[in-house]
């Protein structure tokens, strides 16, 4: 066994691994107090109030003003049919009604949703369990493979007939052309469409009959 150097004091020499493994030790402890410290100093984000009615039931919310509808509605309330895809806006998975009108709940602050009117596919069905004519079309047409996408499918389809842009097949095409499925199931999901959009427009003239019956 080699002897350890000395210092030629009786104490040990200090060699070039132990002083790289203190000074690691030592930048590593100080790096993490250093966070602790910053953390503690850090100012807590402010909490806003937002009024907001989902799926017809209102909720008075306390939102940091960088929270996504979407986290809003998957973290906060549970809501975890809108689906985090890209999270950057660009497949759809995430769609929402805003005050009638589709949106993309990833690129949508939830403090802007005050005062609004929020649809979610948790809130389409009819009370007593009946499924909305889009998604009953869904299920007909096996517009479907691994269902990630479907919700967000769903809403963006049932906007795109209430905007009378399911007039024909190149225009169903065209405005749901924001709402991508990776397993390719862009047949059926063009059938349900053009199958649920006369179902949806009667529904609608009936109750416009009523109103002003």
């Amino acid at each position: 066994m080699n002897p350890t150097p000395s210092s030629g004091t009786g104490a040990p020499a200090l060699s070039r691994r132990t002083f790289m493994m203190s000074t690691a030790a030592g930048a590593a402890g100080a790096a993490s107090t250093g966070l602790a410290n910053a953390q503690e100093l850090a100012p807590t984000p402010p909490r806003i109030d937002t009024r907001v009615v989902i799926n017809g039931q209102p909720h008075a919310l306390q939102l940091e003003p960088r929270a996504s509808l979407l986290d809003v509605l998957r973290e906060q309330l549970g809501l975890t049919g809108a689906k985090k895809g890209c999270d950057h806006g660009q497949c759809g998975a995430c769609t929402v009604h805003l005050d009638g009108r589709r949106v993309a709940s990833c690129l949508t602050l939830g403090v802007k949703t005050d005062g609004c009117a929020v649809t979610t596919i948790e809130g389409i069905a009819a009370p007593d369990g009946t499924l909305h004519p889009m998604q009953q079309a869904f299920v007909d047409h096996d517009a479907l493979q691994c269902g990630y996408c479907t919700p967000g499918q769903v809403m963006a389809a049932i906007a795109c007939v209430r905007e009378g842009h399911a007039t024909s097949e190149a225009q169903i095409r065209e405005y749901m052309s924001g709402n991508l499925c990776r397993c390719g199931a862009y047949a059926g999901i063009l059938e349900a469409i053009r199958d649920a959009a006369p179902r949806m427009r009667a529904e609608t003239e009936g109750m416009e009959g009523r109103r002003h019956a």
